[in-house]
């Protein structure tokens, strides 16, 4: 318990301390832009009739995997079940093509300059992308497997996002 004495001690001790001002902080990451409908209602309508009838195809579901030569097979298991603690995040949604390339190899740059080894990509499912199917998602794919700084990457597990995020395995600089 405290007493008297020391309660004025303290006050007198901080009497001339002041907030720090918060104008020194960096965002993490920049505002995204609102998302924005380009399909018409017909076009979703349709794309949900044809998931309720089955003839819609489970591509936009499907996992996606990736992994160079020099990760194990059991490292490989290891990040498809979610067992890597995840460094850091990004997330594209709202974004257009070029926006969403640019976002991503700035991220998959700046975390590997940092150390980071494990990150993940929310990319969304495409459930708005319209009878086209995913956009971001094969984009996504496409663009790591590119990149020399990426080791592997596989979809994530439901509670991170599940075929709508991917966890990645970078290469430290």
């Amino acid at each position: 318990m405290i007493d008297e004495d020391d309660r004025r001690a303290f006050a007198d001790a901080t009497r001339d301390v002041r907030p720090a001002k918060r104008s020194d902080r960096v965002p993490v990451q920049s505002p995204r832009r609102a998302a924005r409908a380009i399909h018409s209602r017909a076009a979703v309508l349709e794309t949900l009739r044809e998931s309720l009838d089955g003839s819609w195809s489970d591509f936009s579901a499907a996992d996606i995997a990736f992994r160079r030569p020099p990760i194990s097979e059991t490292a490989f298991r290891r990040l498809s079940r979610g067992r890597f603690s995840i460094e850091g995040e990004l997330d594209l949604h709202g974004l257009t093509r070029p926006e969403a390339k640019a976002a991503l190899k700035d991220f998959v740059v700046e975390c590997a300059e940092r150390g980071l080894g494990c990150v993940r990509i929310v990319h969304g499912k495409g459930t708005r992308s319209g009878p086209g199917g995913p956009v971001l998602k094969y984009l996504v794919h496409h663009w790591l497997a590119r990149w020399d700084l990426v080791l592997a990457f596989t979809s994530a597990v439901p509670r991170h996002g599940g075929s709508g995020a991917v966890y990645v395995l970078l290469r430290r600089r």
